[in-house]
C-alpha cells in the first residue's frame, strides 16, 4: 500500500513513516499542506495520514479537495484518509469526519492502534475493489496477503508484497 503522511512536526511524521514502512507500505512525507497536495496530484495514494493543524493549508481543507478525486492521477479514486491530530472535541472529530476523513484519531496515539486502523481502513478499501487482483499469471489475494504465479506460491517480504500489490493496481502508470 502506497502512504502519504502529513505532519509538520518532523520527527512524528518520521517516526510515523518508519512505522508503516516496517508494517510493508511504501511511505512519502509532506510537512506541510502545499507539499501535500502536490504529492496527491503527482501519485496516487491508498492512504493519506493526515493532520489538522498545518502550515499552507489545513488538513479539514485537503480532505475536502481529496473527496471531489478531480485531477487525482490513476483512477482518480479518492485516497482513505486517516486524520491524527490534537484536536479532540466532539466538534472537531465530526467535523473532519463530515469534511472527508475515513477515520479519526487524537493525539496522543498508540503505534499499534495506529497499524491496526491503517490495516483496517485498506481492508474497506479491498473489500470494495475486489480482494484478489489478477495480472497475467500473476494473482494476488489482499485479504489473505498472498501472492501466485502460475498457481505456486509466491514468498513476499511484507515491502515486496505490498509494491506487488501497487504495481498491479496501478497498471500503465509510471513511477518516479
Amino acid at each position: 500500500m502506497r502512504v502519504l503522511v502529513v505532519e509538520d512536526e518532523r520527527d512524528l511524521a518520521d517516526a510515523i513513516a518508519r512505522g508503516l514502512r516496517q508494517e510493508g507500505n511504501a511511505v512519502d512525507v509532506a510537512y506541510d499542506g502545499q507539499e501535500a497536495l502536490d504529492k496527491v496530484y503527482v501519485n496516487s495514494y491508498d492512504l493519506v495520514c493526515l493532520d489538522v493543524n498545518l502550515p499552507g493549508m489545513d488538513g479539514r481543507s485537503i480532505a475536502r479537495r481529496l473527496r471531489t478525486g478531480n485531477g487525482l492521477p490513476g483512477d482518480g479514486r479518492p485516497p482513505r484518509v486517516l486524520m491524527l491530530t490534537a484536536l479532540g472535541d466532539l466538534e472537531d472529530r465530526v467535523a473532519g469526519l463530515d469534511d472527508g476523513a475515513d477515520d479519526y484519531m487524537v493525539k496522543p496515539f498508540d503505534w499499534p492502534e495506529l497499524a491496526a486502523r491503517t490495516r483496517a481502513l485498506m481492508r474497506r478499501d479491498a473489500g470494495t475493489s475486489g480482494a484478489v487482483l489478477r495480472v497475467g499469471g500473476l494473482e494476488l489475494d489482499n485479504a489473505r496477503h498472498e501472492a501466485h504465479r502460475d498457481g505456486v506460491e509466491l514468498r513476499l517480504s511484507p515491502k515486496e508484497f505490498a509494491l506487488l500489490a501497487y504495481f498491479m493496481s496501478h497498471p500503465g502508470e509510471v513511477l518516479s
